[in-house]
């Protein structure tokens, strides 16, 4: 066995990032932002007002001082001449200041009779102009990698930018195996179980920038694994849940072998998921899960995410966090302990039921607190680290 940080550098070996690719601006939110990107124009282009009102010379502006109202800008529509002295031009918010001004009255402080308008009120220190590139200047960026946010799509669209260049989606085939399994929705046999690891994996998968798509249960058989495997074949990684073990039925390994996988190790130094099997399969990474539940749902926390993050160009591992125990634990033994836990105001507490079967507690969980192998027992308030769910 090897140990999980040993494991995880050796899957993440497996992996390089995919290729960029150019997506329309409205296809690009969730997507990873491969390549710097820069404003082709200032925003905003040119001063603005920020409010209703008149713009004037801001060297005219006191209390009952008088103007002559000459023309309006507009939002789209500026005023092309130019403001002299004495003289206001109607504005409105988002509308181009024009030439001469440099200080808008809002309309509350004013009073207008025909064309002449009177500041009736102390206008105030703000001149309620936006200056020409105040947000941002031509050529500003938006860094990479990130993933990008409708925020992000807000900013690419106001910068001009119409095609965004993204790293392509990881392609994932997920392929369960048994003879045990029936997909959700069918009828089940007495000696039966409902396919449920693929579904998760998927949703945890795609949730973090992937393609990934479930093939048909690969049954105990040579026939019917090769035919998984050759449905999975150009996927950038496939993943295989059960039959990774060593039983007279875990036909996963030496089918893998047999399509020519080359084997980078098996077993690892964790629980749950110590039957953890990796390996190339031509230009596919490949990993065997184990066939339970919360073992394969917690391999794909702790190795699947990596590996995608890789693919995608990003930081590999998500953070480990720091939490103090609510409640005791006792002495670890010689693997690497990923429990099933609940975070709350800073405090960490452990399920008691931590059996790889129980979905249900994986559920309830919203972390995996980390206990190192041969970890003594700890007490209550002791600093632990976790991974969020």
């Amino acid at each position: 066995m090897i140990s999980v940080s040993e494991a995880l550098q050796q899957l993440l070996a497996l992996v390089a990032p995919t290729e960029i690719e150019q997506v329309p601006l409205t296809q690009a939110a969730g997507r990873v932002l491969a390549e710097p990107v820069q404003a082709t124009r200032p925003q905003p282009p040119f001063a603005a007002s920020a409010m209703d009102g008149y713009a004037v010379n801001r060297a005219e502006v006191e209390r009952h001082a008088m103007f002559k109202v000459i023309g309006e800008s507009a939002a789209g529509h500026g005023f092309q001449g130019r403001v002299g002295a004495g003289q206001a031009v109607r504005i409105f918010t988002g509308a181009p200041v024009p030439d001469g001004a440099s200080f808008v009255v809002i309309q509350e402080d004013v009073s207008r009779s025909g064309d002449l308008i009177t500041i009736s009120e102390h206008p105030g220190d703000s001149d309620y102009i936006r200056p020409a590139g105040g947000d941002f200047k031509q050529g500003d960026g938006l860094a990479a990698p990130r993933v990008l946010s409708s925020a992000d799509i807000a900013l690419m669209a106001a910068m001009n930018i119409a095609m965004v260049p993204v790293r392509r989606r990881p392609d994932v085939a997920l392929i369960s195996t048994g003879d045990e399994l029936v997909m959700p929705g069918e009828i089940a046999g007495p000696d039966q179980i409902i396919a449920s690891n693929t579904f998760g994996l998927k949703a945890l998968l795609e949730a973090l920038g992937a393609r990934a798509r479930i093939l048909p249960i690969a049954r105990d058989t040579v026939p019917s694994l090769t035919s998984a495997f050759e449905l999975a074949a150009g996927a950038d990684l496939i993943v295989t849940i059960g039959g990774a073990s060593v039983g007279d039925h875990d036909l996963v390994a030496p089918v893998a072998a047999q399509m020519g996988m080359e084997q980078s190790f098996y077993k690892v130094a964790m629980r749950p998921g110590k039957p953890l099997m990796a390996g190339r399969m031509g230009t596919s990474a490949m990993v065997g899960l184990p066939g339970n539940p919360v073992s394969a749902m917690v391999c794909g926390h702790v190795f699947l995410a990596p590996m995608l993050r890789k693919l995608l160009g990003l930081t590999e591992q998500f953070p480990v966090q720091q939490a103090t125990l609510a409640e005791p634990v006792v002495k670890n033994g010689p693997r690497a302990h990923y429990m099933r836990a609940v975070v709350k105001n800073g405090e960490i507490t452990a399920f008691s039921n931590q059996d790889s079967a129980l979905l249900s507690v994986l559920g309830q969980a919203n972390a995996l607190l980390i206990r190192p192998p041969g970890d003594p027992a700890q007490p209550a308030g002791a600093t632990v680290s976790y991974l969020s769910l």
